[in-house]
């Protein structure tokens, strides 16, 4: 059963991210990731595929930033406040 309760800032991603997150995988030679049982795989191996994913997003931002697209970057998400305890 999964445990991820993550949700996507942005509504509609969600199959974006699934898309980046298998051409990443094949790229790293897991050509038939979607079909594997993620729990069968070494930790090592699922975080290389998160951890590329999260390269390239980073990339993305940094093209965008570059490029003087910061509207793109900084209302692209709600920032989160600590919360108090």
């Amino acid at each position: 059963m999964p445990r991820n309760t993550n949700q996507p800032v942005t509504p509609g991603a969600a199959s974006a991210l699934d898309r980046m997150k298998y051409e990443v995988a094949a790229e790293l030679g897991l050509a038939n990731y979607a079909q594997m049982n993620k729990g069968d795989l070494p930790s090592r191996v699922n975080g290389y595929v998160g951890g590329n994913m999260t390269k390239k997003l980073v990339a993305f931002a940094e093209q965008a930033l570059a490029a003087g697209n910061i509207g793109q970057i900084t209302g692209a998400a709600p920032l989160e406040t600590p919360q108090q305890r």
